[in-house]
Parts: structure tokens; C-alpha cells; sequence
């Protein structure tokens, strides 16, 4: 009898244990899970922390008087050779009294202005097109200045800067107020070549821009403060 004692000591054994180790599996099964959704809520409240460092420096930046701020975010990109014009689409339009031509900007400087309204959307030029031109000026030998964008992936042109202008490396040339489109003192790029001629009038400078739109998700829209008169100033201004 002892052999059969011994089988069945043995079975009852294995059996034993393969319930212990189906129910080990089913426990490391759920735990598994739960570490799966733990990481998920992880990484998505990571991201929350991001985006609010992101919005907070947004909301610290103090628009220029007469000018109103409004924070958007970027949806749609059309960036590189395949795109006609380097543009973004934002979530605000004419519904939210988006102007044209406003300028769009980060904490860091200028990335574009309004081209095209919508209803709810707004399409921006990005000063890396090289339909953008912006009136500019050296903040620190104040020398004025025209951003030009070349494309995608190219540095913007600083034209017309006299050959005698101290200018070099580093320098760093902010929106100079002219034409009424940006506000004066608003970054636009660091100047990363300054390469003089014998034969030109103008040195060739090119600079990086401030803001790559490529890694940008939410920016800030200034627009000019509009004064809406009331019905009584309107009628003694219009007799």
C-alpha cells in the first residue's frame, strides 16, 4: 500500500498546488492590470502638470497697454514643403472677436499673426513663411530692420541693416512698433550670422527664430483694444 499512499500523497500534492498557482496567476493577472491603468493615470497627470507650467507662464505675461490678451490653443499644423503657406490653426474665431492681423505670440516671443478668420477657427502666418514680414529693431544698438521668413526649417533674413551697424552674434531683434501691427518690444529672433559685403549696401544676417511652432500647443492672441462708444456719445459725435 505504500507505493499508492505515496501516488496518492503526491497527486493530491500537485493538485493542491496547481490551484495555489492558477489563483497566483489570476492575482498577478489583476495586478498587472492595475499597475497598467496606474501608469496610464501616471502619465496623464504628468502631462495635466505640464500643460498648467505651460498655461502659467501663458497667464503671466502682461499684454502691452491698449492691447487685449486671450489665450488659444494650436489644432492643425501645415508645416514644411507640403503646405502652400507655414500656417496653424487655433480654436478661436470671429465668435470669440479675433481680429485680423493679430499678433500671435508665447512667453518666449513672436510666432505668427491671424491671416484667416473663421467662425470658431483662425489660420496663422508664421513668421518662418516667406510671405511674413515684420518690422524690427536691434534691442541693444537699436538698429531697425525687416524679419523675413525663408521656410520651414531655415533661419529668418534681418534685412536691410547698414554695413557701418555693430551687430553680431547673439543680438537679439524684437518687433519695433512700426506699422501698427505688433506691439513694439516683443521678441522675434537671436541673430546667428552676420556676414559682411564689399560690393552691398546691407550685410547679410540671418537669426533663429524665438519660437519653433513645432513645439508649441497653446499660445496667446493680442489684439488693439477696441472702445465701443454707447448710443448717446455715438449721436452727440454724430449730430
Amino acid at each position: 500500500m505504500a507505493p499508492g499512499k505515496w501516488l496518492h500523497s503526491r497527486a493530491r500534492y500537485f493538485w493542491e498546488h496547481y490551484f495555489y498557482l492558477v489563483g497566483v496567476r489570476e492575482e498577478n493577472e489583476s495586478l498587472r492590470k492595475e499597475v497598467d491603468r496606474l501608469r496610464l493615470l501616471l502619465a496623464f497627470s504628468e502631462e495635466k502638470v505640464k500643460e498648467a507650467a505651460r498655461l502659467e507662464k501663458l497667464l503671466g505675461f502682461n499684454p502691452p497697454p491698449k492691447w487685449d490678451m486671450k489665450g488659444a490653443r494650436i489644432i492643425g499644423h501645415k508645416l514644411g514643403p507640403g503646405g502652400i503657406l507655414e500656417t496653424v490653426l487655433i480654436d478661436l474665431g470671429k465668435r470669440d472677436s479675433v481680429q485680423l492681423d493679430c499678433p500671435v505670440i508665447t512667453p518666449r516671443g513672436v510666432l505668427g499673426r491671424v491671416f484667416k478668420l473663421g467662425l470658431n477657427f483662425s489660420s496663422v502666418l508664421l513668421i518662418t513663411d516667406p510671405n511674413s514680414r515684420i518690422p524690427v529693431i536691434s534691442s541693444e544698438s537699436r538698429i531697425p530692420a525687416i524679419a523675413i521668413g525663408q521656410g520651414p526649417t531655415k533661419p529668418l533674413s534681418i534685412a536691410y541693416v547698414p554695413q557701418n551697424a555693430p551687430l553680431k552674434q547673439g543680438d537679439i531683434f524684437v518687433t519695433s512698433g512700426l506699422a501698427g501691427i505688433f506691439p513694439k518690444g516683443l521678441p522675434v529672433g537671436r541673430v546667428t550670422r552676420v556676414l559682411r559685403s564689399d560690393v552691398s549696401l546691407f550685410q547679410v544676417v540671418e537669426a533663429e527664430p524665438m519660437v519653433q511652432a513645432s513645439s508649441q500647443e497653446e499660445v496667446l492672441l493680442i489684439c488693439p483694444h477696441i472702445q465701443v462708444q454707447s448710443s448717446e456719445s455715438a449721436q452727440k459725435s454724430n449730430p
